[in-house]
């Protein structure tokens, strides 16, 4: 939407009314939310996901790496005290998230490659 198109105004809110426009069920707290969550998170942060964009948003490969990083260290420290298929859950991520951003980096030193040499 153009800085000129704008929606008009609805009917003021109170704000009782206005928080409750936003309130939705939230899942309930749990490894697997927190660990699809950081999936989640990681997944936009290459670029993987984008919602109603035009154009594939560009990669956010630092924060990306980190958040995979973080993951890492959330396995490391929940060792020997996760139920098997949460274990799963957490070691299937990280192994598809790290192919996922080698996959990603390569494509992107691939594209600077391509506009450094058609430059010259």
């Amino acid at each position: 939407m153009s800085e000129v198109e704008r929606p008009e105004p609805g009917p003021e809110l109170e704000p009782d009314q206005e928080q409750e426009q936003y309130d939705f069920p939230l899942p309930p707290a749990s490894f697997d939310f927190l660990v699809m969550s950081l999936r989640a998170q990681a997944e936009v942060q290459l670029g993987l996901m984008h919602f109603g964009q035009g154009e594939k948003p560009k990669p956010q490969l630092n924060m990306a790496r980190h958040t995979i990083d973080m993951m890492g260290v959330l396995l490391e420290k929940t060792k020997g005290n996760l139920a098997l298929e949460e274990q799963r859950l957490l070691e299937n991520s990280l192994t598809e998230l790290r192919f996922r951003y080698v996959q990603v980096s390569e494509e992107a030193a691939g594209a600077t490659g391509q506009a450094a040499a058609q430059k010259s």
